[in-house]
């Protein structure tokens, strides 16, 4: 019986230190490679992270980019469309211009002409009457009359006599063809003699006024 107690008795001890084993075995502190490799994998991730968080970026970054391009297309096409449809229209404007500049000369020459028809009516009268005429003062009174009629014409159309006897000389209004040298010094400069007169309509020259000036 005691051989028997002792038998169980050294069992428990056995059981016990077993336990005691196990439980050293379980509670074994992590070792430096165990530490390492933990700190290998959360430097890992972290870099998985920083990829993660760059390509993200990057994709963003594009995306954005092809928006603002595809927004740029959109605003070059709507510029091409108005800089056509302004260039259509201004050509148009110079067409139309250009015909009503067309239609108001033909328009003034019309009206100028009507104006004057009458004027050829009385000089074809007078020279007419003038194959009978043996008074001298008559002719030059029709002659006279058929002048004045053509200058109220001139004058409906604001056309003006071009001041120039002994008028001082202006390249702007005159038109040096000689000079000659003055007799006084108040007479320098001044026009002499005017060879063929100038007009203007509305203060612009339509023709200068061809003139000899003193020096």
């Amino acid at each position: 019986m005691e051989k028997k107690r002792n038998q169980e008795e050294d069992e428990e001890v056995d059981h016990t230190n077993n336990q005691d084993i196990n439980h050293k075995e379980t509670s074994i502190p992590p070792t430096e490679n165990d530490s390492k490799t933990t700190n290998n994998c959360s430097e890992e991730e972290e870099n998985m992270k920083e990829k993660s968080t760059f390509f993200g970026k990057k994709n963003t970054k594009e995306a954005k980019l092809k928006e603002k391009i595809a927004q740029l297309e959109i605003e070059k096409e709507e510029l091409n469309e108005r800089y056509l449809r302004l260039f259509s229209e201004f050509d148009n404007y110079k067409k139309r211009t250009a015909k009503e500049k067309l239609d108001l000369l033909a328009t003034a020459s019309e009206t100028v002409i009507s104006y004057l028809l009458p004027v050829i009516d009385d000089f074809e009268r007078a020279i007419q009457a003038n194959q009978k005429v043996e008074n001298i003062d008559s002719l030059k009174e029709g002659f006279e009359i058929i002048y004045k009629k053509t200058l109220q014409i001139l004058k409906q159309f604001n056309v003006e006599e071009i001041p120039a006897i002994n008028e001082p000389f202006n390249t702007d209004l005159h038109e040096a063809v000689t000079h000659f040298p003055a007799t006084n010094e108040e007479d320098k400069g001044k026009i002499m003699e005017v060879l063929s007169k100038g007009y203007k309509i509305h203060n612009k020259v339509i023709r200068f006024s061809k003139v000899v000036v003193a020096n």
